[in-house]
């Protein structure tokens, strides 16, 4: 149980995937989780369902991340809940495949605003707890698309992408002296049920054929990283991107 006693808010929760695989994988470890989404009804039965079936302590709260108000009242009532917050992991992730010379105005900033000001919303508004607890982990998620061409028509999610990495590190820096770490992690192609449902057979194939490792990425394979980099075996990594994509993306 490495992380009994410990309280752990995972965003962008309540989705079948990696969200809803690292928090289930926090509370099987001995945390209190934060099922924290902007989907009301299945952020409370996530929340519910890990409590009966893992028998964790775990509270359900929507949140819209790019909203300012709702990631400051998220984080209130976790530490009412709770009274202490060790883990953060900003998860959520949005994407709209538009070519920038057609890309609206609209699409541009939702993409921004949910992925990058979202993970500066959670960041800041959990730091003054970890500073005084001279304790924290910050994960948050980034993506391949950050650090290589992945798809047509995705500039504002791989520049949204790029700059999480970015903030990592200088956060990383800011925070240090408070035994807070700060990493991302760049996941690749990783499959869900809603990827499989929508994917074409040959398309899911041909890209298993570009991963060394032979096979497509699962939301355990993140989560299992997300867990290593919280835990005190990664006391010493922090500023880092660590990329899990079978090998699609080497650097």
């Amino acid at each position: 149980m490495r992380f009994a006693g410990k309280v752990a808010i995972v965003t962008a929760a309540a989705g079948a995937g990696i969200g809803q695989a690292t928090v289930r994988a926090f509370a099987a470890e001995g945390a209190d989780v934060v099922v924290a989404d902007h989907h009301v009804g299945r952020t409370a039965s996530v929340a519910a369902d890990i409590q009966s079936s893992l028998g964790a302590k775990a509270l359900g709260i929507p949140c819209d991340v790019s909203d300012r108000q709702q990631v400051e009242s998220m984080i209130k009532k976790t530490l009412e809940e709770f009274g202490r917050i060790d883990i953060l992991v900003n998860n959520v992730g949005i994407d709209s495949f538009e070519p920038v010379l057609d890309m609206k105005d609209e699409t541009w900033e939702l993409i921004i605003n949910v992925n990058l000001r979202g993970t500066f919303y959670c960041c800041r508004a959990v730091l003054p707890t970890m500073i005084g607890q001279r304790s924290g982990r910050i994960i948050n998620l980034a993506s391949v698309a950050g650090l290589m061409h992945t798809a047509p028509d995705s500039a504002a999610y791989s520049a949204a992408k790029a700059g999480v990495m970015g903030f990592t590190r200088v956060l990383a820096r800011e925070v240090a002296e408070h035994n807070i770490t700060v990493n991302s992690i760049a996941p690749g192609f990783i499959l869900n049920p809603y990827i499989a449902r929508i994917s074409p057979p040959e398309f899911l194939e041909d890209f298993r054929k570009r991963v060394p490792l032979g096979r497509l990425g699962e939301p355990q394979d993140i989560a299992n990283a997300i867990l290593f980099l919280a835990s005190d075996d990664a006391c010493y990594i922090t500023g880092q991107t660590i990329c899990v994509s079978g090998g699609w993306y080497m650097h």
